[in-house]
């Protein structure tokens, strides 16, 4: 009785065994995270140096350095602070590779370009871009394919990420009524600002350029992968509203103008999509809107959202394996106005919202500076510029988070913040285990809380995330 007694339970051992062989199995989703070594030389909070980087590591598979540039006429990939990165035995370079001994598992990649290589003449007016100077020239694609395999072998790196500084899109005007209708009629006979008119052949040569750099890095198995930076990506097609409601015209109506997109995943380990920003205090002065919604807000603008920039790939040919959805860990202040009233409805906003004692930008603040504006027991009695912001939930978790405070009679100490906090990178998380794409792309590590301010926890974004994605 009990060798029968065993023979059933080892029958159900090997069945159930045999059933978990059989099942497909999910492929792992990755957590890329960046790291923007600037934060190093902040003073105070915002100040990130590797002791406190470290305890990131165990969430992350890759961890990605930046940013490196390129050098103007010459064409070689450089250190934009040889200081920092390249002093013999401190510099930031082989010491961020060296952490590779005590976590194997993570690959260590360096970023080139990604909005910290820009360049200003005595007038601080931007200077030409020295990223499609580049491309246009086979020599300088030469020049610096040698050099930045150079540093990525000389200082142990596992590969690239290519950042590339593409000329971004124009910002959409917010219209409304009549004006709004108007000023779409008319974009279909007047089109678009070109923000190149070179796109097609720089379009080439950047694909040229990505094949160039695989095959230098193929025979040390390097890995390559591409940044494609907020506002660079897709250039959106301007149409009558009539044929906006038509949702495979609408599903079509985004284009590139820089990525080849079949040809450049030949080349690529996986693409990291900046899908956040779609709105800033920069680019939208006058009005504020969610900064990186993952479904689509309004039949306005159609493709500033997650969702529509990762349908483009896949429609594209990307495989969704390759796939890493951008998620930021900041938001993104405007000061309001006396006219929003008391409910923050509708966001209409003037100048920018005071700079982030952390951040020390204009227009960002970090999560833990986010956090510090909401209700808690520091700001429960604050008034003015110190009182709590409203938090406004996301229910649907479609759109993502935002808090206000109404500006006073005097018309200040008003601001609107859209913003990324656990709960909604644990949305995107999710909405990248439900498209089964490649995982998630962190920027940055230097705004998540690292210190533990806000809960007590270090990294809390980046643990969110990594829950999401694993369980």
């Amino acid at each position: 009785m009990i060798i029968k007694a065993l023979a059933i339970v080892s029958l159900c051992l090997a069945s159930i065994q045999a059933s978990k062989v059989g099942a497909p199995q999910v492929p792992k989703k990755h957590l890329v995270c960046y790291y923007d070594s600037a934060s190093f030389v902040k003073e105070g909070l915002g100040k990130l140096v590797i002791d406190e980087l470290e305890p990131a590591l165990q969430f992350c598979d890759y961890l990605i350095y930046g940013y490196a540039g390129i050098e103007r006429d010459s064409h070689k990939a450089v250190s934009l602070n040889q200081q920092l990165d390249l002093d013999l035995g401190k510099g930031l370079y082989r010491t961020v590779t060296r952490l590779k001994r005590k976590y194997p598992n993570v690959k260590i990649l360096l970023s080139v370009g990604g909005d910290k290589d820009i360049e200003l003449d005595k007038d601080a007016k931007e200077l030409p871009n020295k990223y499609l100077e580049l491309l246009e020239s086979p020599t300088g694609r030469t020049r610096f394919v040698n050099t930045v395999y150079s540093l990525v072998k000389t200082y142990g790196f596992d590969g690239l990420d290519v950042a590339w500084q593409f000329p971004k899109n124009k910002p959409k005007k917010v219209h409304s009524g009549i004006g709004s209708l108007w000023k779409g009629f008319k974009k279909v006979f007047s089109g678009d600002s070109i923000v190149d008119e070179k796109s097609e052949e720089h379009k080439e040569q950047f694909t040229a350029l990505l094949r160039d750099v695989k095959n230098a890095f193929r025979p040390d198995n390097l890995l390559l992968s591409t940044t494609v930076l907020p506002n660079v990506k897709l250039i959106p097609l301007v149409f009558p509203l009539a044929m906006s409601r038509d949702l495979n015209f609408k599903a079509n109506s985004i284009t590139t103008v820089f990525y080849d997109i079949p040809a450049v995943v030949n080349y690529l380990d996986f693409v990291n999509l900046g899908t956040f920003d779609f709105f800033t205090p920069q680019r939208n002065p006058e009005v504020a809107d969610y900064a990186a919604p993952i479904y689509e807000l309004s039949e306005r603008n159609p493709e500033f959202n997650v969702a529509a920039q990762v349908k483009y790939w896949l429609r594209n040919s990307c495989p969704a394996s390759k796939i890493n959805v951008g998620v930021a860990t900041y938001g993104r202040p405007w000061k309001l106005t006396d006219d929003s009233g008391d409910t923050g409805v509708p966001p209409d906003v003037k100048d920018e919202a005071p700079v982030g004692g952390n951040t020390q930008v204009p227009g960002i603040y970090s999560w833990p500076e986010v956090c510090a504006l909401l209700p808690n027991q520091n700001n429960a009695y604050s008034k003015g510029a110190n009182a709590p912001l409203i938090k406004v939930q996301d229910p649907a978790k479609r759109f993502g988070s935002y808090a206000y405070r109404a500006a006073d009679k005097k018309g200040d100490n008003g601001i609107w913040v859209s913003f990324e906090d656990p709960d909604t990178a644990a949305d995107k998380a999710g909405y990248v285990r439900t498209e089964n794409l490649g995982g998630v792309a962190l920027f940055d590590l230097s705004y998540d809380d690292f210190r533990g301010l806000c809960t007590n926890e270090k990294y809390p974004i980046l643990r969110a995330v990594k829950y999401r994605l694993t369980n």
